[in-house]
Formats: C-alpha cells, structure tokens, sequence
C-alpha cells in the first residue's frame, strides 16, 4: 500500500462536511440529487435511447399504473424499438396495443399476459415473438447478463429521500401498499439505471427497505402509482366452488399421505381457486395432529398469514403478495420476509427456496397424458395466462401436484397432448381432479404410500377417456406458421413455441 496516498486527518478536516464558519453541517436528507419532477426528467437523466431494455414488475397486478404511464412519456418523446422485460402483463396494460403499433415497443419479454394485448399479439400483433420465461428462469437471465436491463421503472409505495424503497408505507395507514416487492429486487440489482416512481416519500430512512437506496439512481414522486385493489385478481381469488373445494379436499389428503406432511415441513400454494384451497384443509390437520410448517413459500395470501401468527407456521419467504392481508403482514411480522427472486427460483442456485420445499401445490389450463402441463394458453390458442413459478417448484419441490377440474364448460382438462407445454411431464407427480387423482408412473414410491393409506387412484389415460365422454374430443387448434411466443424452460432453453391463431378457422 502507497501510504501517501492516504488523507491526513487534517485534510479531511478542512475539506470535510464543514460551513465556512468552522461549524459542521447539520445532517440533511432532503436533496440527495435523486429526487427528480418528473417521469420525462427521469427519462432524460437515464440516457434513454432507441432500442434498450427497460423493465417493470407486476406487484399491484391488474392495479397497475407504472407501465402505462412510462410507456406513454416514451412515446412522446420519440423513444422507438426498445424491448419491455415486464415481470409480468395484465389486462391492465392494454394501452401497449397501440406503442408496439408506433414502433415504441418491439419486443417483449415477460411470464405472461392477459386481456386484450395477449389477444392481439395470439394474432400477430408484434413482429418478433414475446419470450417467455417462468419467475425463476427470468431471475437468472438477468443476474447471468443474459437479459440485460437498461433502465428499470419500479413502482415503489414508499421510498425515503435517498432511494430506500419498500412495498408498504410504515407510517401512515390506509396509503398504496403492494406488499413484497421480490421481483423488482432483481431489477434493482442488476439494471444500468433504476428509476423508483412512488406516491409516497416519507423520512429517511425508510427502513426495512424492499430495495435499498444504494441500488437507486433517480425517484420520481407521482399522484398514485397503482390500485392496490387490483392484487386480488381471479387466479387468486378465495373459491367457494364446491367442485375446486372437492378437489381441493382430494389433494389435501394425497399430501398427508405422502410422506412429505410432517411436523417442519415446507410448502408453496400456486395460484388458482382449488390450489389455494387446499391449504384449508391441511390446516384442520395440522391443528389436529400438532403439525407446524417451518416455513410457506412463494405468493402469499392472507390464510397463510393467519396461519403463521397461529404459529402453525413459522416463517414466511415471499416474492409476490397475493392479497392486502399478506402485503400488511409483511409489515407487521418480523418473521414475514420478503426475498428476491433468485432466492426463491433461480436455476442455477442450488440455494433457492424451490429446492427446499416438500411439496407445492399448482393449477393447469390443460395437462396431457404424459403429464405435461399448460398454463399459458386457453383452449382456442390465445395467451391467457402466465408461466410465473409453476416449473420452478414442480422441478424443486420434493412433491408436485397439479390440480383442475376434468373439464371447464365444454372444454376438456386432461388432452392428448397439450397445446403449450410450460412444465414438463418429468417433474409433474400427481394430478388431483374432482373425477379421479392420477399418479405420475414415475413416482411408485408415491403410488405406494396411495395405495397403503386405501386412496383410490386412476391413470391419466381413464381421465382423459372420461373426459372425452363428457365434452366430446375437441378439433385441434389450427394455427399458422408464424411464431409470436417462445416459451423457455426455468433454464432459459426453449420448451415450445406459440404461433398465431388461423382467424379463418375461428
């Protein structure tokens, strides 16, 4: 080391935090240089250029405000071909329609989408294919470099002067909240420039932080940045069905029966009605028998809150909240925390939570006989739905079963083949209907313990074959040639493809 290179302690003192008069500044965090007025000032001081990458996260869901108004400011300022890595897209975000029409977005990456833009790029709307990867797939990319962010617009509910961001306002009740803001810590980390938009600057610090001020470049302070309503979509909702509840009802009792239900086990609920009511009924047995989690992972509805300050669960790892009640959890309770997410699904980390699950518990639009599983596209071959975690923790979880009545209306569940395979066969074990549960050939250790604890099982072939009876077999979806969506497996290799829907065969 070159000690005269170090500061003397006289130097610094003279040119230290001190005024002119010898006395020493007070502390003061109120312009830290980050604060800008507006959505085009942060534009502007992010260098923004034709074709980059920017990136948003999907945490208000259908409520979100962020992607539209960015995209709009883009577009008046002439910014062209840029690429959107949106964690994910909602119905929500349909104005997008019209900035991939003017050459604003031409390319697209994201877990998913709905509503009317997922229909119109079904029908060819973009000029080269969305790609698809699933939460833990998309996580890694970016930390790998392989999807490199340029600038990330992350909607924040609270961010102190200095950037320190979370998805909650500790101080004041009743403002915006989201909850966990896990998939926009990866953005954080690993984009050029990141620009936190928030209705809410409340005083340094604002701490726990979701995302801390040394990741943060620019806050831009808004009216409102989202609809914290719009978090409880339908793939989310609580069901009353008596159909999901029955089926729901058959998957509690293949886990308690599979070895993988004992005291400190570890679980995920995927969305949908009959997934997430299968906890319920887990519950009544951990309750019963004295059986605790140690801890639930993933998305997180308020039953699993209610659940951990129950101490039927110890902790809680979340990278989404899937209602208020979780986002005010993550608030309240110290052992509630909110993870990124290569914590919860990347790839290449044998450290991710995925792999220290015991089992999940997942929805499907469609499975197959060979156990392949669609989640992204409806019977009619338009985007209807999104990857998310669905093959992270099928691949990581000790036991993955898939749920879904055998038919919906007129439409059959268990096909031939699916129409999009999002999760292979290879890590699906069981699939639980209201008609019947089928265990995956693979797994005979799984069929054993079934079978010795008198639960009646089916092949996936006899549920199709009912199936089929019921609705009758379906024509095949005729598309054509062209390719709008690459969907990639959690490894980022490419597991299908979506072409354009033949309109002449509607």
């Amino acid at each position: 080391m070159d000690i005269s290179k170090i500061r003397h302690i006289d130097d610094i003192a003279q040119n230290g935090p001190f005024l002119p008069d010898g006395t020493k500044q007070k502390g003061n965090m109120g312009d830290s240089g980050k604060m800008l007025e507006s959505i085009h000032d942060a534009i502007v001081a992010t260098g923004l250029k034709d074709g980059m990458t920017i990136s948003f996260h999907h945490h208000f869901r259908n409520g979100d405000y962020i992607v539209n108004m960015v995209l709009d400011e883009i577009a008046k300022m002439g910014i062209k071909n840029l690429t959107v890595a949106a964690s994910s897209l909602a119905s929500c975000h349909a104005p997008m329609i019209e900035h991939i029409k003017n050459g604003v977005v031409t390319h697209i990456e994201t877990s998913g989408m709905r509503g009317e833009l997922a229909e119109q790029i079904s029908r060819g709307l973009m000029d080269f294919p969305v790609v698809f990867r699933s939460h833990g797939g998309r996580a890694a990319a970016i930390a790998r470099g392989e999807l490199h962010i340029d600038v990330a617009f992350l909607g924040a509910p609270s961010c102190d002067p200095l950037g320190n961001a979370n998805g909650y306002n500790r101080d004041e009740e009743g403002a915006t909240m989201c909850g966990s803001l896990g998939y926009a810590k990866v953005d954080a980390e690993y984009a050029d420039k990141v620009v936190i938009i928030t209705d809410h600057v409340v005083p340094y610090p604002n701490t726990p932080f979701g995302i801390p001020a040394v990741q943060v470049d620019y806050i831009v302070p808004v009216e409102n940045i989202g609809d914290p309503a719009g978090i409880m979509s339908g793939a989310t909702r609580f069901t009353k069905n008596p159909k999901e509840l029955l089926i729901a009802k058959a998957a509690a009792e293949v886990i308690m029966n599979s070895g993988y239900f004992y005291d400190g086990f570890a679980m995920q609920m995927g969305s949908g009605g009959a997934s997430l009511a299968t906890v319920r009924f887990l519950r009544e047995r951990m309750e019963q028998e004295n059986i605790h989690a140690h801890f639930a992972l993933g998305g997180i509805t308020g039953q699993i809150v209610e659940m951990h300050e129950e101490g039927l669960i110890d902790k809680i790892l979340d990278v989404q909240s899937f209602d208020l009640q979780a986002a005010q959890s993550l608030k309240d309770n110290r052992f509630h925390a909110q993870i990124d997410g290569c914590f919860y699904a990347g790839y290449d980390d044998n450290g991710a939570a995925v792999n220290a699950l015991d089992f999940v518990v997942l929805s499907a639009l469609e499975i197959d006989t060979d156990f392949n599983v669609n989640v992204l596209t409806g019977s009619d071959g338009v985007i209807r739905g999104a990857i998310g975690g669905h093959p992270d923790t099928a691949a990581g979880a000790g036991l993955s079963v898939v749920v879904g009545p055998l038919t919906r209306g007129r439409i059959p569940t268990v096909v031939k083949e699916v129409n999009t395979v999002v999760t292979p066969g290879s890590i699906v074990d069981v699939f639980v209907t209201e008609q019947g549960i089928a265990v995956n050939p693979r797994r005979q250790d799984i069929i054993e313990k079934m079978e010795a604890a008198g639960i009646e099982l089916t092949d996936i072939e006899t549920l199709r074959e009912k199936a089929e009876k019921i609705v009758g077999k379906p024509d095949p979806i005729k598309h054509l040639d062209r390719v709008v969506g690459v969907v990639l497996y959690r490894d980022n290799t490419v597991i299908d493809q979506i072409k354009q829907i033949d309109e002449s065969a509607l």
